[in-house]
């Protein structure tokens, strides 16, 4: 309760996934969720159990990260009214599992939209008082496949690489501070997410039994929160084959190609 206790935890991407689950394990800590996303309905249930589970304000606000104007608004209604930021949770994100040459250029850029530009809007928004308070934490959610791009994930693995790009140079433009930056990286995890990116269902069926439990995932997130910590890779061992293909990248490509091919 110690750490987590009254502070104000803002969570994009909030109305399901790991998003929820992260909002009601720092409400269960004593933080005092912010959520955000495109559906209004959902974080109103959300806010509202948790309200009832856990006895803390949960406030919600309706937002598509990719509309930085709407980025700009909401976050500064937040700051009017709750003063403060303590942590960022950049969750929103989607992808879509197409060889590039299938991918209309609109679906490109609607995943650079949000998975980056709204990623940087927010966090342009909370920094300034951050920075002025020198105390708080980005969280940033990448992905494993931000390090090691697939068949069908080009564009996504695009998305990804850049958001690590940009957590690693912002810890840096930071470390002189108490302002934190971390990257999260997981595998496939058990949500939502796979009806937009895997409409065939070919690649959760070929992962399944290596897809990690969301609420796993939204935990270790949490115990993560305002504690000084570069990357969180999940689960360990698959950021064991990110580092080899840094390494050996053409035998990686050789010898994993089954792997690869999942998609």
């Amino acid at each position: 309760m110690g750490r987590l206790n009254g502070k104000i935890v803002v969570i994009t991407g909030a109305s399901s996934g790991i998003g929820e689950r992260i909002a009601y394990l720092a409400a269960e800590q004593g933080a005092t969720p912010i959520l955000l996303a495109r559906s209004y309905k959902a974080l109103e249930e959300i806010a509202s159990t948790i309200k009832q589970r856990y006895n803390v304000p949960c406030a919600y606000y309706e937002l598509d990260v990719s509309n930085t104007v709407a980025v700009g608004t909401v976050f500064n209604q937040i700051l009017s009214e709750h003063k403060k930021v303590d942590v960022l949770v950049n969750n929103a994100g989607f992808g879509v599992f197409e060889n590039v040459i299938d991918t209309d250029l609109s679906k490109i850029e609607s995943m650079f939209d949000v998975n980056v530009l709204g990623l940087v809007a927010c966090t342009k928004m909370v920094l300034p008082q951050m920075i002025e308070r020198n105390t708080g934490h980005i969280i940033n959610i990448a992905s494993q496949a931000g390090k090691i791009s697939t068949p069908k994930s080009s564009v996504y693995s695009a998305t990804k690489h850049a958001v690590l790009g940009f957590t690693n140079g912002l810890r840096l433009e930071l470390a002189n501070s108490n302002v934190f930056v971390t990257a999260v990286n997981p595998g496939p995890i058990k949500t939502r997410f796979f009806e937009i990116a895997d409409e065939s269902g070919n690649y959760v069926k070929n992962v399944e039994k290596f897809m990690l439990d969301p609420d796993f995932v939204a935990r270790k997130v949490v115990n993560t929160m305002l504690i000084q910590k570069r990357e969180l890779n999940l689960p360990g061992w698959m950021n064991m084959g990110s580092i080899f293909y840094y390494l050996f990248p053409t035998t990686f490509e050789k010898i994993g190609k089954k792997t690869i091919f999942k998609k």
